[in-house]
């Protein structure tokens, strides 16, 4: 018991060494081309929407606490930390996504369809998930880095990724097909 207990004594810095070593690849990776930030909206406390939400009122959805809004505003401040102080922003039109990518910091924010969430209506993920691999296609090759944020949901159709609140999947495209290069926790 005493050597697995100081063999995990090892392997406890080194496993936390590699890791920074992966997400310092990552954050490189964002700056340097061919990848992209995939972002799930920060911390809005529930599931889904109320019943009778819509789009174009904020006090109808579920929205970003307090936490959520300080979250995001971190996670800008880590892309700057990493070297990236503007970026295309893309985001779903529900406003905790909004909210999320205007409390990131790093540039216009354009409102993108594609990247809305399709919870409570499953027939819409094929549409939806083109639309999206069409926009990084068509972006991802642009000098700015880009950075989109939606929902679980959409995220999980494009990568098979469940990821937690705020957290970024970095895609690298190669082709027609994103292809999943790591993930940066940011809770």
């Amino acid at each position: 018991m005493r050597l697995l207990l100081a063999c995990l004594g090892l392997l406890l810095p080194i496993a936390a060494a590699c890791a920074e070593t992966d997400e310092a690849a990552l954050w490189a990776a964002l700056r340097d081309g061919g990848h992209v930030a995939l972002m799930r909206h920060a911390i809005a406390p529930g599931v889904g929407d109320p019943a009778g939400f819509r789009l174009d009122d904020c006090t109808t959805q579920r929205k970003l606490s307090a936490q959520g809004r300080a979250q995001a505003r971190a996670i800008g401040e880590r892309f700057r930390a990493n070297g990236i102080a503007t970026a295309a922003v893309f985001s779903s039109q529900w406003c905790r996504c909004l909210d999320t990518a205007r409390e990131l910091a790093l540039g216009e924010v354009v409102a993108f369809p594609g990247l809305n969430s399709f919870f409570a209506d499953r027939g819409e993920e094929a549409r939806h998930t083109a639309a999206v691999r069409a926009l990084i296609g068509e972006r991802a090759r642009s000098p700015l880095p880009l950075v989109l944020v939606t929902h679980q949901v959409n995220i999980t159709a494009l990568t098979g990724v469940f990821p937690a609140s705020g957290e970024i999947i970095v895609l690298r495209v190669d082709g027609d097909t994103p292809s999943v290069a790591g993930r940066i926790r940011t809770d």
